[in-house]
């Protein structure tokens, strides 16, 4: 069947794919957040005209392969090292938009000293953080942000605090340094949650522009293969057990 030629006139365009994001299949799970969020980067970075000076940096996790799906330029660095060497990139070139694209494993695990560190000294970067709270790509180990009494193939009874400790709630540790002038935690399960993260994304890189030091935007995602949910259970398990551990909202908004 044809389309009418009145149908596809520009002005009848409601929605398209963003012209950055590449047209391959992706890899990841159904019902992951990753795929939303790669497309709120590619659509901002067009918006801001910036595709010709963005230099994106991807971590070691199930976003390992990010510089597939985005066409920016792209660093691929060590397990949690990004943040290190995306202060290397941003000082080098500081008229390009500089950022990182890291788990809660890559982040809040093994990059926690690069991670804080970079946001102290105040680094003209973004800092995107996907915590879905467990390692999804390895097996579904426990990551730092696990939830009290969350179960994963490492903690199978559930996350113990005498055995394993706290989930870590390392936003609200960065919104406490010096070097960071905006933190803010957003999600992307509903169309105004996704408005709204694209809202703060982009003020991130704004500010990152502007000099105005290191923005950290955390995104409270699901990881439907980690917990062994269906996509719609796991964000309906998302929002009655992360959101009142991990509460949406800006943490820190100079």
């Amino acid at each position: 069947m044809e389309l009418s030629e009145e149908i596809i006139q520009p002005e009848n365009l409601v929605y398209k794919k963003p012209r950055l994001l590449n047209d391959i299949p992706m890899h990841y799970c159904p019902g992951c957040s990753h795929s939303v969020i790669h497309k709120l980067i590619a659509e901002i970075v067009e918006d801001m005209g910036m595709e010709e000076n963005t230099i994106g940096v991807s971590p070691v996790g199930c976003a390992v392969f990010a510089y597939n799906y985005i066409e920016i330029d792209w660093l691929e660095a060590a397990h949690g090292r990004a943040p290190a060497v995306a202060t290397a990139v941003k000082r080098l070139n500081p008229g390009k938009m500089v950022f990182t694209y890291q788990g809660d494993g890559d982040l809040a695990a093994i990059g926690t000293a690069e991670t804080i560190h970079a946001a102290n000294r105040g680094e003209n970067i973004v800092i995107i953080f996907i915590n879905n709270a467990i390692y999804g790509m390895t097996g579904g180990q426990m990551a730092p942000t696990t939830l009290m009494g969350m179960p994963t193939s490492t903690c199978p009874y559930g996350r113990d605090e005498q055995l394993n400790g706290y989930p870590l709630k390392i936003s609200d540790l960065l919104a406490q340094l010096e070097g960071t002038c905006l933190v803010t935690r957003q999600s992307v399960e509903t169309v105004a949650a996704v408005k709204k993260s694209k809202k703060m994304l982009r003020l991130a890189f704004e500010n990152s522009m502007a000099g105005k030091g290191t923005s950290v935007v955390e995104f409270v995602s699901t990881c439907a293969s980690g917990w062994k949910q269906s996509p719609e259970k796991a964000n309906q398990w998302m929002k009655e057990n992360m959101f009142p551990y991990y509460p949406l909202g800006d943490l820190k908004n100079k």
